[in-house]
């Protein structure tokens, strides 16, 4: 079994003709192509000529934030942490810190991987954190039952 496809190994472009294609040590076709600013790999695809970075794909691509401060909050918010309380303490907007947590969700086995690792936190701490993450943004009122309507007369 050849293993898991690392970064570097196909070209994630949609438009190029090696799209997803593994390629093998003697047929390379996506070549080290310097670093970012943030001192991220960049790679190049040989075939097509476009250029990607080694977060392309995961929940850290284009993210400013250290990968390990990532990682830290999303363990906190399994541990039952709020996002307003974290907002206040780790200096990062809600607004970001949800959107960490939507893209978490869609990469949530390597997430839990991590997070179980790293951190400790148990697998019913996860599931609250998807049962979270699934039911942000979605405003549900309970129903309540209709009171009976009071003549006045004691019971």
């Amino acid at each position: 079994m050849p293993g898991f496809a690392r970064v570097g190994d196909f070209c994630p472009k949609g438009a190029c003709a090696d799209y997803g294609k593994r390629q093998g040590e003697h047929q390379k076709k996506t070549v080290k192509c310097g670093k970012t600013k943030a001192g991220r790999q960049r790679y190049m695809c040989r075939t097509c000529g476009g250029t990607f970075t080694a977060t392309k794909g995961t929940i850290f691509y284009r993210r400013r934030t250290p990968e390990d401060k990532i990682i830290e909050t999303l363990a906190l918010l399994a541990e039952g942490n709020r996002i307003s309380s974290l907002s206040r303490v780790k200096g990062h907007k809600e607004d970001t810190i949800l959107a960490w947590l939507r893209d978490a969700a869609e990469h949530a086995e390597t997430i839990e991987e991590e997070l179980l690792a790293r951190y400790r936190i148990e697998r019913g701490q996860l599931d609250s954190l998807w049962a979270y993450v699934g039911n942000k943004g979605e405003k549900k009122a309970t129903q309540r039952a209709p009171k009976a309507a009071n003549s006045g007369v004691p019971h």
